[in-house]
């Protein structure tokens, strides 16, 4: 089957299974799984225009609902930290997609990008799996490994300085104006690369903030999904711009992977809470260094 915006052949079972697959694992540590899903586009369907990062937002604004929409259902949305999510990014989206354009549409370089970003997070969701093994205080060993199947977030506290909340009878805070300006940086680099920002700073609140992976899970993937929204339609109005690139979505292969990705993400956060964070994480950091490195590599090379 012909995709004539990316002008790439497959048959639409391979990149629906693909999604499926990355989409199920991920979006239990709160990721879409559109920072893999771009690796597979660039290396091995060939779709290395810019465009390509605009059809990863559309993969995400397909499959991301039935993730939240499970997350909701449970009551583990976090609402304060997905607001904060939204706010911080969505600026940062669009300087990313216009950065992606202007400075990034040779792939070489592009792919260089994409390795620097996903050895920050692999190398954050690294850093926190070995700190959980040698050094994990008694006290969070209970949410960390495995929250009871009912456990539910409730807020104590939520103003512009501070929320507060509990889950699993343990008690988090953070700050948002720490995580908007986080997030605004973050921002940035997803709206470049097309995932919208999330599964870049979900092991930020993970590893840095120190809020608990079945916490921040739901309000990352909502986050990038408002911000892949915000991408979609920047990206549609830069092509405008740019008539000889290749910028806007190609929406037939987006809404393949977004079907399969809609599935997986269901999956997923329905799987999650009996899942120990140790084998997400784990998922999680062996495929992200894993291309991280070669792409790296390939561009000294």
């Amino acid at each position: 089957m012909l995709f004539p915006e990316s002008g790439v052949t497959i048959n639409p079972l391979i990149p629906f299974g693909v999604a499926f697959i990355i989409s199920f694992f991920t979006s239990m540590g709160g990721v879409s799984g559109a920072f893999l899903l771009l690796p597979f586009q660039v290396s091995f369907l060939g779709y290395t225009s810019p465009s390509v990062s605009a059809t990863n937002h559309v993969f995400n604004v397909i499959a991301i609902p039935s993730g939240v929409y499970r997350y909701i259902r449970e009551k583990r949305m976090l609402w304060p930290l997905t607001w904060a999510v939204v706010i911080g990014t969505l600026p940062g989206v669009f300087i990313g997609a216009w950065i992606r354009i202007v400075y990034l549409p040779n792939p070489r370089n592009f792919k260089f990008f994409v390795g620097v970003v996903l050895s920050y997070i692999g190398w954050r969701l690294l850093s926190d799996v070995m700190r959980e093994k040698f050094n994990m205080p008694v006290s969070s060993i209970k949410t960390a490994i495995n929250p009871a199947p009912t456990a539910r977030l409730i807020i104590l506290e939520s103003s512009i300085r501070k929320v507060s909340f509990e889950f699993d009878n343990e008690a988090f805070q953070f700050s948002p104006p720490i995580v908007y300006m986080i997030c605004f940086l973050v921002g940035i680099a997803g709206g470049i690369y097309g995932i919208g920002g999330g599964s870049i700073v979900a092991p930020f609140f993970v590893a840095i903030v120190g809020l608990p992976v079945y916490a921040v899970a739901g309000a990352s993937l909502m986050g990038t999904f408002v911000t892949s929204i915000a991408g979609v339609i920047f990206y549609h109005i830069l092509s405008r711009f740019y008539p000889a690139m290749s910028v806007s979505p190609d929406w037939l292969l987006g809404i393949v992977f977004g079907a399969g990705g809609m599935l997986g993400m269901y999956m997923g956060a329905r799987t999650q809470k009996f899942v120990p964070v140790k084998i997400i994480k784990a998922i999680l950091t062996v495929s992200v260094l894993f291309v991280a490195g070669k792409y790296i590599w390939g561009f000294f090379l």
